[in-house]
């Protein structure tokens, strides 16, 4: 029972992160929901396991990134049931509009990205360095380094793609 309420309480105080890391893998409400809950499960399974040797945050993150990858390709293997279109998108009226609109495109073409991409770019967005990024990854801080860029760079063609101007 107490390690269930400790549980509870870190994944309380970081859902945030759970929530981002299941839109940026997963287009739609309904998946991303999926995603979130399976995350859980995974962390919940995997809790015994934390030794306390990081911090619980870099934790979670290994383990919930590791789930969304298994995860996405699960469900890429099934029949797409919904198709992604910007036809129905209003202009913004507003500033929290514009705001709405900024971040629909920035996930219509996150998930757009290759798995590790979407990871790289995840822990820059939570503010990671380079040499922190590669060792969450297994790969050398340099590598780490041109495959963010090289990331963050083909976001940007995928924006622009989109018709979407800086």
């Amino acid at each position: 029972m107490e390690q269930e309420q400790e549980f509870l309480a870190r994944i309380k105080a970081h859902q945030g992160i759970l929530y981002k890391i299941s839109k940026m893998y997963m287009d739609h409400r309904d998946d991303q929901e999926d995603l979130f809950q399976e995350i859980i499960c995974q962390l919940w399974k995997s809790y015994g396991t934390f030794r306390g040797e990081s911090q619980f945050s870099t934790w979670m993150y290994r383990v919930a990134v590791n789930t969304a990858i298994a995860f996405f390709k699960q469900e890429k293997k099934k029949p797409d049931r919904y198709a992604i279109t910007t036809e129905n998108i209003r202009e913004p009226d507003d500033e929290s509009a514009l705001k709405e609109l900024q971040l629909r495109h920035f996930y219509e073409a996150l998930h757009k990205l290759e798995k590790i991409e979407k990871a790289l770019v995840f822990y820059h967005l939570e503010g990671y360095s380079h040499k922190e990024i590669g060792e969450n990854l297994g790969i050398s801080e340099g590598n780490a380094r041109v495959k963010l860029n090289r990331a963050k760079n083909k976001l940007k063609e995928i924006i622009e793609k989109q018709g979407y101007e800086f």
